[in-house]
């Protein structure tokens, strides 16, 4: 699976990060870093639950 962010819709809440560190990150103006677009199998869980935590919905979990 891969994880992708709607850039116009993140507004830097943080949520995703907090749930999925080792594949996303805020930097230091705020905006999201996706670390690793490819979503490791072991990692899948995490990275729903990054996604369903997003306030606004920026995040999409879709098959590689």
């Amino acid at each position: 699976m891969k994880i992708s962010v709607e850039r116009a819709r993140c507004e830097g809440y943080g949520f995703c990060e907090q749930s999925a560190p080792t594949l996303l990150r805020l930097d230091e103006e705020g905006e999201l870093e996706v670390l690793l677009e490819e979503v490791p199998a072991a990692d899948i869980e995490v990275a729903q639950a990054a996604v369903r935590v997003c306030p606004v919905a920026a995040l999409k979990l879709t098959d590689a």
